[in-house]
């Protein structure tokens, strides 16, 4: 039999992809980071790990709406430091 391959939904471009192919933001409490893991507790959000839809997701604060916080610059620049 086949394995399931868990799908994910980019918060970006909104395409359903396989999770290996997405980076996993959490928030924890109030604290917000890129978890390299995909295994920390808190509230979980899916982003394609190419450069536009990370700048999609900036420019239109997509980040901001799912965790209904205001993400910090420290985490944009974190995120974009793991693409490279």
């Amino acid at each position: 039999m086949s394995k399931i391959v868990p799908l994910r939904m980019c918060i970006a471009c909104r395409q359903m992809k396989p999770k290996s192919q997405l980076y996993r933001i959490v928030k924890q409490d109030e604290k917000i980071f890129v978890d390299t893991t995909f295994k920390a507790n808190g509230r979980g959000a899916y982003i394609c790990k190419e450069q536009e839809c990370i700048d999609k997701a900036i420019k239109s604060k997509a980040l901001n709406r799912t965790f209904k916080k205001d993400v910090g610059q420290e985490v944009l620049s974190q995120l974009k430091q793991t693409l490279k």
